[in-house]
């Protein structure tokens, strides 16, 4: 009981590090811009490796369907299809997954989601870079010291230092949260 009882006040001593009124502005920042760019037409586009992919689908698929009411869906796409994914790793590099689709369904307006939490992947910062080449804001998820996509971004939230990604992940899933009901309050 006490390895289970270590990860709870682990996780707690984490999300009270990050709850602070700076973080709670930056998530409140990125909610106004993502939800802009819902009301303006554009759509939301999100990625992520591993567990962050998981965590882009996730805020992808809230926004389409549904988070905790009824409502109009809302255009956000995660970039996770299996046969781009694999497509674009044989033809162009695992570095490109992300930018060639960015490259290929992002206009300026829309707003890219990017997740990591290392903040230093190469296949993300390639996003980031075509998303700006357009006119794409950029909303990053980052953990550790915000790595190299920290300077990127238009606006960056950064979980607390961890050892392990995991705390971090779940700083990123509390976010992903916040801003999907943030989203639907101004949008819906």
């Amino acid at each position: 009981m006490d390895f289970i009882s270590k990860q709870f006040s682990e996780a707690k001593s984490v999300l009270d590090k990050f709850s602070t009124k700076e973080n709670f502005e930056l998530i409140q920042k990125a909610g106004d811009i993502l939800s802009q760019a819902l009301m303006n037409g554009n759509k939301i586009i999100s990625c992520g490796n591993g567990g962050s992919m998981s965590d882009a689908m996730h805020f992808a698929e809230e926004l389409s369907g549904r988070y905790r009411g009824d409502r109009k869906a809302l255009a956000a796409i995660a970039i996770s299809d299996s046969g781009h994914l694999t497509c674009v790793g044989n033809d162009y590099g695992y570095d490109q997954i992300f930018s060639r689709f960015v490259d290929g369904l992002g206009k300026e307006g829309d707003v890219l989601l990017a997740i990591s939490t290392s903040g230093n992947s190469a296949n993300i910062i390639n996003a980031i870079t075509s998303a700006k080449n357009v006119g794409i804001k950029v909303i990053g998820l980052t953990g550790k010291d915000g790595g190299k996509i920290a300077g990127l971004c238009d606006v960056e939230i950064r979980a607390p230092y961890s050892e392990f990604a995991d705390r971090v992940q779940e700083i990123h899933i509390k976010v992903i949260h916040s801003l999907i009901g943030y989203i639907e309050s101004q949008v819906c």
